[in-house]
């Protein structure tokens, strides 16, 4: 159970526009995050649009994307994140379910290439330890563009602020 309530925005008028905003581009509804982080909306409102360049916003394809937050749900043992883009949101940017469970041990794994290795490296060392030594910075440099690696940066460290404020407000996940 949340430690918050959670705000029910149609029983609020003045959150109507912001909640009507977020159903639009979150799939039809006001996930359970919106509905903490609505206790500020200046503060939801802020989160969808970060969350929505983050994502949507860069050069990055889809499915490095989804593997490095779902790596970093792995990483931070968030259930949430992990409900959230497994299978669904993975699938649709072509991984599967077992390529998704390899992200726990992606080390030990086939199924990534040279610049998806190296992205999860550089999610594991900004994830684990925030300082980044060059042995993993380098090869980034490799394989992606200094405009890739500031959005690699921000996503990776977007979805640890996101998965540590899921797991300090101990968000009730989405019923399946």
């Amino acid at each position: 159970m949340a430690r918050i309530s959670l705000i029910e925005p149609d029983d609020e008028p003045s959150l109507r526009d912001l909640a009507d905003r977020i159903r639009g581009e979150r799939r039809g509804s006001v996930l359970n995050v919106y509905k903490a982080l609505l206790h500020n909306p200046a503060l939801a409102e802020s989160w969808l649009n970060h969350i929505n360049t983050v994502r949507w916003g860069t050069l990055l394809d889809g499915r490095l994307r989804e593997i490095l937050i779902i790596r970093i749900g792995h990483l931070t043992g968030s259930a949430y994140i992990l409900r959230q883009h497994v299978p669904k949101l993975a699938e649709a940017e072509g991984l599967s379910r077992a390529q998704c469970e390899a992200l726990g041990h992606w080390q030990d794994s086939s199924e990534f290439n040279a610049n998806e290795r190296a992205a999860l490296a550089f999610a594991d060392a900004m994830t684990e330890r925030i300082a980044v030594p060059d042995t993993v910075f380098e090869p980034l440099c490799l394989h992606f563009s200094e405009r890739q690696i500031v959005e690699l940066a921000v996503l990776i460290a977007s979805y640890n602020m996101h998965s540590r404020v899921l797991s300090a407000l101990d968000v009730d996940l989405e019923p399946t």
